[in-house]
């Protein structure tokens, strides 16, 4: 028998479960994919257990051969199910023999050296607020260095705010290093040393993004990588990437600066003023061709940076002092670097609002290159999702995350989906509606909205594209409902999830950010409506320069840019409804351009393969029947 379709049978057995067509695929493809040193796109629908596919023979593969291999995730509860359940299980069956560790960013540790009082004091932590809430949490994250065995912000519970972890963290330009009295108890450092021996790494791709895009190899040599949730590694990779710029920013540098290492700033203060007036003048957005006295302006900024750089390397200051002021600078030299790359290769815009200063943005225009040449190439690489073919096919994926342009064979597959969405659920198109304007939701889709959910009974994942929008969503379904309607925003997301779960009749509102990862089973969940084809906003500057940028190149801009985030987006939504193979009910489109506009049809090739129906007498009578019944 083949030994990794022998591993996941053993797995599957100490657990209690069902081995899956689609994960033996899975498993083969990928086992393949590490032998051939190829790059691997593999959707794996819902259910299919695609972290067992993939896990099962990477950490057979490091364990026989002393590899050390990289799996990357987009969100943390993934990353922490691999983690604690899904490699421990996988481990066990090996006979825990394989070494797994796990690599975040340094400012996920706490600090030991900086909660026992030995940092300079930032002036965040005032004596007067040691009865406050903030103080509160301080004293309880001091408690906890004592007794913590990781120092892991993600092992903590409950959390505490930012702020709070602010006064017991360090970033790695802040750390002291081996001059560090408490080098030898580093949470962080200990934390880098068993991810450098392990066999399997789990990361995110953040820190891919700092070892795709910079001088940083955070994530060292490795043999293979594993990228789950690969829709959203360039979205989170350019995030990653994007450096912002204010006068409010250079001036805090400032400061921080000649109160760590007693330095002159004047210079830079003035520069941060003169740069302010310049940005005060421009159009807010897109800037495609840099104006003379910006360039001017930040030629004069790179020179007060530089000298400040220069003073600080003959000034006195030792210690901790000297590395809270050269992390200060290292941000401004960060961002000089970034701008004095060619302009071209760079999407530059400005940003302001009326509570915040205006800000100077620059990203990469090219992600993809990078992640080609430092990730992908010369080596195997496999990247799942259960999206990954965009219109039936994996070339825009395939484009977007490099594997197009990297070295070596490029293959794809399709492993399905262990459910049966055509006998599970419904899609319903409302062909009948006025196509969405810009002035929010439309009252016939709102009415849409309300005579759907009545017929449901509640069980509402009600999902908008803007947050004015699901604000009016939210106001009409309690209008109209006599059930609890729970709106993004009003509690923390986890509280409403559980919440929404926890009542079966009751709704759920909110935006982009409950299109995806939302994983709610059974009954409370029979109902998914999606107000518009979320299509990015036209007058954003990333999305401009990157049209223009494939434009240029004599590709399809729309269908790239625009067309493929949509479809990215549209098809996680609708995965929210079938969690399970118990699972049935609806989803609702509510923008009629899905079926009367041409690029419908590419759309609809992206989606879950649910029964397709545009009308809307149907899907009422079949969320009245699933209302009636027990599940």
């Amino acid at each position: 028998m083949n030994p990794d379709l022998e591993l996941l049978s053993k797995v599957v057995d100490d657990f209690g479960g069902d081995v899956r067509e689609g994960q033996q695929q899975m498993v083969q493809e990928v086992a393949t994919a590490l032998e051939d040193g190829a790059n691997l796109l593999i959707q794996a629908g819902t259910g299919t257990g695609k972290s067992l596919g993939y896990l099962v023979p990477a950490m057979r593969r490091a364990l026989e051969r002393d590899e050390r291999i990289v799996v990357s995730t987009a969100t943390l509860a993934l990353q922490r199910q691999i983690l604690l359940k899904d490699a421990p299980q996988v481990n066990r069956a090996l006979g825990d023999r394989v070494n797994v560790a796990v690599l975040k960013g340094w400012r996920n540790y706490l600090c030991l050296q900086k909660a026992k009082g030995g940092y300079p004091d930032e002036g965040l932590f005032a004596a007067e607020e040691v009865a406050s809430e903030t103080g509160a949490e301080v004293i309880r994250l001091r408690k906890w260095a004592d007794q913590t065995q990781t120092g892991d912000r993600d092992d903590l519970t409950p959390g505490v705010s930012e702020r709070a972890w602010q006064q017991v963290s360090v970033d790695t330009r802040e750390c002291m290093g081996q001059t560090c009295p408490m080098r030898d108890e580093c949470f962080a450092a200990r934390a880098r040393v068993e991810a450098t021996e392990a066999h399997l790494v789990i990361t995110n791709h953040s820190m891919l993004g700092i070892h795709a895009a910079t001088d940083n190899q955070v994530c060292g040599e490795f043999d293979a990588l594993i990228v789950d949730e690969a829709h959203d590694l360039a979205r989170i990779i350019r995030g990653q990437a994007t450096l912002s710029l204010s006068a409010n920013l250079i001036n805090y540098r400032s400061r921080r600066l000649s109160k760590f290492a007693s330095i002159t700033t004047s210079g830079l203060e003035k520069a941060a003023e003169a740069l302010d007036a310049v940005l005060d003048g421009l159009d807010e957005g897109l800037v495609t061709a840099r104006p003379e006295n910006l360039n001017e302006a930040m030629r004069v900024l790179d020179t007060k940076v530089r000298e400040a750089s220069s003073d600080l390397e003959q000034s006195s200051a030792a210690g901790a002092e000297r590395k809270m002021a050269l992390a200060a600078l290292s941000d401004l030299l960060d961002y000089m670097d970034q701008w004095d790359r060619d302009p071209e290769r760079m999407i530059t815009w400005v940003s302001r609002s009326e509570d915040s200063p205006t800000y100077l943005n620059c990203a990469p225009l090219d992600v993809a290159g990078p992640i080609a040449r430092n990730l992908l190439s010369d080596r195997a690489a496999v990247l799942t999702s259960a999206t990954m073919q965009l219109g039936g096919s994996f070339d825009g994926i395939s484009f977007d995350t490099g594997a197009a342009f990297a070295s070596g064979e490029v293959r794809s597959a399709d492993v399905g989906t262990p459910f049966d969405p055509p006998r599970q659920g419904i899609l319903y198109v409302a062909e009948q509606l006025p196509p969405p304007g810009r002035g929010g939701v439309s009252d016939e889709a709102l009415a849409e909205l309300v005579d759907l959910a009545k017929a449901s009974g509640g069980g509402v994942l009600a999902l908008f594209s803007s947050r004015a929008a699901a604000e009016q969503g939210a106001a009409v379904l309690r209008e109209n409902l006599d059930v609890n309607v729970f709106s993004q925003g009003e509690d923390q997301l986890g509280t409403l999830l559980k919440n929404f779960a926890e009542d079966e009749d009751s709704c759920l509102v909110g935006t982009l950010s409950l299109w995806q990862g939302i994983d709610v089973r059974g009954k409370a969940c029979r109902l998914v409506t999606i107000d518009r084809i979320p299509f990015p906003v036209p007058s954003d500057p990333v999305v401009q320069a990157r049209t223009r940028h494939v434009a240029k190149a004599g590709r399809n801009a729309f269908r790239e840019v625009s067309l493929n985030h949509a479809a990215l987006l549209l098809s996680q939504g609708v995965g929210r409804l079938l969690r399970s193979r118990e699972d049935r009910g609806v989803v609702a489109i509510l923008d009629s351009r899905i079926a009367t506009r041409s690029y419908g049809s590419y759309l609809m090739h992206s989606l879950p393969n649910l029964w397709p129906t545009k009308d809307g007498a149907v899907a009422r009578r079949s969320l009245e029947n699933l209302r009636e019944k027990d599940w």
